[in-house]
């Protein structure tokens, strides 16, 4: 396998309107393995309860996956390592989910929080995307932008029946209405799949606060320009405040390059999430 270079960067933003940051997003590169994931949620339930719901999905997520490379881990075949980023996906799910619950039951203030999630991980060639809600996952390389995730959302719905165009979806008045959520029961159903890279790519995660106001084509026109590619994720932040920000805004970029000159390092500590200690990733606004 050709040598492996990863680099991580991801920020949210409260927005222009919002008087609480409800998105939460952890990121991560190793600084040894060829090994980085990024989670974001985007929580619901009004004051306080959503911000809750988001910190309990992403911090459950990155826990598990924190603790995924061991000596067991790294003495497995290929395969077996894929099953248990796998087995490790869906228990961390499940686990954020039961932990929300558990919150709601005990503090009868959060009764009506909930949360999405998108999570994505990189091992050697190896991606896997979990989501659940509309935060969303793209692939963006020299063929062009795709996108990993498909919204679990009324509109989504409506436009896979034909009842709506995707242009159309982006104007309706319940483009924010999913029919999935973290939180809500027992047991979650979240969509996982997973792929092998073969080229050089990037790789984007974000809450609707982006993709509210930019579209596919938007999207990949950034990532396909924007250099340093890690430095987009400021520019959809503030592209999408300059729309109008009505809600938060997270963006998280995995780099992935595979190449002969490529070497497992980061690339450049001024864009790249590799904290020594825990760090305050939240952009705010020091005026309104």
């Amino acid at each position: 396998m050709e040598p492996i270079r990863l680099a991580v960067n991801g920020r949210t933003d409260i927005g222009q309107v919002r008087e609480e940051n409800e998105d939460s997003i952890h990121c991560h590169c190793d600084q040894e393995q060829p090994f980085a994931y990024v989670v974001i949620a985007d929580g619901m339930g009004g004051y306080s309860g959503g911000a809750a719901a988001s910190r309990i999905a992403a911090d459950s997520v990155k826990a598990h996956l924190d603790e995924l490379l061991d000596i067991t881990f790294l003495s497995c075949s290929p395969n077996q390592q894929q099953l248990m980023l796998h087995a490790t996906l869906v228990e961390a799910i499940g686990t954020a989910n039961r932990r929300i619950l558990d919150a709601k039951q005990a503090s009868p203030q959060l009764s009506q929080m909930g949360t999405t999630l998108v999570a994505a991980v990189i091992w050697q060639d190896f991606l896997i995307v979990a989501h659940i809600g509309d935060s969303r996952a793209y692939l963006w390389n020299n063929y062009g932008l795709q996108p990993l995730t498909r919204d679990h959302s009324v509109v989504q719905e409506m436009i896979d029946s034909g009842q709506l165009s995707p242009e159309q979806a982006q104007e309706s008045q319940i483009r924010n209405r999913i029919t999935r959520a973290l939180g809500i029961a027992e047991p979650v159903e979240a969509t996982i799949n997973s792929w092998t890279l073969k080229e050089s790519a990037l790789l984007l995660l974000c809450s609707d606060g982006l993709t509210e106001y930019l579209n596919d084509h938007t999207i990949e026109r950034v990532l396909a320009t924007h250099r340093p590619a890690l430095e987009s994720v400021y520019y959809f932040i503030d592209d999408a405040n300059k729309c109008g920000g009505r809600d938060n805004i997270s963006a998280g970029i995995i780099e992935y390059c595979s190449r002969p000159e490529a070497v497992v390092e980061f690339s450049g500590e001024s864009i790249t999430v590799n904290p020594s200690q825990e760090e305050d990733i939240t952009l705010r606004k020091l005026q309104r």
